[in-house]
């Protein structure tokens, strides 16, 4: 009988390495979405500056929650966020989207003091709409842009609910409104006499007191400094963020800049003189 020879089992062949680049573009994807689903802001890594995006749209949330069926900005997600863009070294800069109705005065106000205080540079750019407490938010970063089809409302103040009739009641109105026009008039070109006169324009509005104006209007005007798109909100953002890197590094090189300067200055110097022979 012919001998039964022993055939050992082939090895498995081997698995294939995981793919971590996919692994963690995929990762980085959902973090973004997840980003933009929960306080509507993104960071951009792959840019030429790391800048973040900020969205401010539908109505400015503040101390009370709005119907589930409203577009809302909560500003408990937009205040920490500020603060978190302000001290990360790593964001170079943020654009600020406005397609806003208004809200609650107190919570933009707030926004608006925050954006306005920040060294970090910021460009906002106001789309579809920047109306009333939109107007503040507008205008509080360092350079706002505009585009040509958007509108902006400028009207007094408003309350809903129980309002009493005495004269304290008119009183912290009229104190209200003066803050909203002292920021808005201290943070752009327009003077407080034009933004009160818009303000208080009678026979534009059906139902209402106020103004509406369009891109040109608000550039025309003052109340926002260009007219422009995405494009050139960028590319602005990117020159502030030039202008304050070069600020940076001549504070940091402090004195040897100085010393350094004056050497070179002194050798220009002995260049320009005639030597005796």
């Amino acid at each position: 009988m012919p001998e039964e020879t022993y055939t050992p089992p082939s090895a498995p062949p081997p698995s294939p390495a995981p793919d971590t680049d996919n692994d963690n573009k995929q990762e980085e994807q959902n973090e973004q979405t997840e980003q933009i689903v929960e306080t509507g802001s993104v960071i951009t890594p792959n840019a030429k500056h790391l800048i973040h995006c900020l969205t401010i749209i539908g109505q400015v949330e503040g101390h009370f929650i709005l119907p589930s069926q409203n577009k809302t900005t909560k500003y408990e997600h937009i205040i920490p966020s500020l603060v978190a863009i302000e001290q990360d070294r790593s964001i170079k800069g943020l654009v600020i989207i406005l397609n806003t109705v208004g809200g609650d005065v107190e919570a933009g106000l707030a926004i608006s003091e925050l954006i306005s205080g920040m060294k970090t540079p910021t460009v906002s750019l106001v789309v579809g709409g920047g109306h009333s407490i939109g107007v503040p938010l507008a205008v509080s970063a360092m350079h706002s842009f505009i585009v040509p089809s958007a509108t902006m409302t400028i009207h007094p103040v408003r309350v809903n609910g129980l309002v009493l009739g005495v004269p304290q009641t008119l009183s912290y109105f009229d104190k209200m409104q003066d803050r909203i026009t002292n920021f808005v008039t201290k943070n752009s070109k327009m003077p407080a006499d034009r933004f009160k006169e818009l303000m208080m324009q009678t026979g534009e509005l059906v139902m209402d007191v106020g103004t509406v104006i369009d891109g040109e209007t608000a550039v025309e005007e003052g109340l926002i400094d260009s007219l422009g798109g995405l494009s050139d909100a960028i590319e602005h953002l990117y020159g502030l963020i030039e202008e304050r890197d070069a600020q940076l590094a001549l504070e940091e090189c402090g004195d040897e800049c100085g010393n350094d300067n004056e050497q070179q200055d002194d050798n220009k110097a002995e260049q320009a003189s005639p030597h005796d022979e």
